[in-house]
């Protein structure tokens, strides 16, 4: 073991809202509720109340929160990273309403492991509907809660099947192999999608709605070293164009100097 002085650099970002319009109209939409921490941790918050973009898109409220800390436990010495982004009476184009969507990352670091520690865990939907229809969607994939190191995220990766078609579908090719994914994985938190709506289709984690596009769920970006979810994204087709997202946050964090890996010291 090395007797190494390291100190731990904390990383989080969250915002609730975000997107542009390319057609009929040009219009960039601001990063709504956006807040980010500092290297040496503490938090921050940002809430905003009654955003409108015409009668494009709507929210009621959106609020961010980023958190980092150390806290000791017996010898060990925790570094704790938290970011959360929640956003109520969403609205697009009169298509796409929820009451809440919340996303949220935790991460925990204890010296000397490799590896960090992540959760999604209270991450949700609540009154998610397309076209005035509730849809449902299942976040039960074991990435929540159950896979919270990227060696953990890898294994899975190459031995469940279900999980490894889960992250297939993420991509637009077919021919892409996602276990040759150099230190990135993309792939999503939902796992089971249906809608009423007349005419909307799923697959993987994605809704296709006629004459409006495609809205991505729970969509989750894994490195060694960092998650990041974006609980709603959409690709808007005719006759608006443009794209947007709703619900993002992100947290990592490592030590320094690192720590190799492979070797716990």
């Amino acid at each position: 073991m090395d007797d190494v002085k390291r100190t731990f650099h904390y990383n989080a970002c969250a915002h609730a809202f975000s997107g542009r319009f390319t057609r009929p109209i040009q219009h960039d939409i601001e990063v709504q509720a956006p807040v980010a921490l500092p290297t040496t941790g503490g938090h921050g918050n940002s809430r905003i109340e009654n955003f409108r973009v015409k009668e494009f898109a709507s929210f009621k409220a959106a609020y961010s929160h980023v958190s980092g800390s150390e806290h000791k436990d017996g010898d060990k010495v925790f570094h704790t990273t938290l970011a959360t982004a929640t956003i109520e009476g969403l609205n697009i184009l009169d298509v796409i309403t929820a009451d809440r969507v919340v996303s949220r990352v935790s991460s925990f670091w204890v010296n000397p492991e490799h590896e960090s520690h992540f959760s999604f865990s209270g991450s949700q939907f609540e009154n998610l509907k397309i076209a005035g229809h509730p849809v449902k969607v299942e976040l039960k994939s074991r990435l929540i809660a159950e896979l919270p190191k990227f060696s953990d995220v890898n294994k899975e990766l190459a031995n469940n099947e279900k999980f490894r078609k889960m992250a297939q579908d993420s991509y637009p090719s077919a021919s892409y192999d996602v276990t040759k994914h150099n230190g990135v994985i993309f792939c999503s938190l939902a796992t089971d999608l249906s809608a009423e709506a007349p005419g909307v289709t799923p697959k993987g984690h994605v809704f296709q709605v006629p004459h409006f596009g495609k809205v991505f769920l729970a969509e989750v970006l894994v490195e060694p070293w960092r998650r990041t979810l974006t609980m709603i994204r959409v690709e808007l087709g005719s006759p608006v164009g443009g794209a947007g997202t709703a619900g993002q946050s992100g947290v990592n964090g490592r030590p320094y100097p690192p720590i190799p890996p492979n070797t716990g010291s």
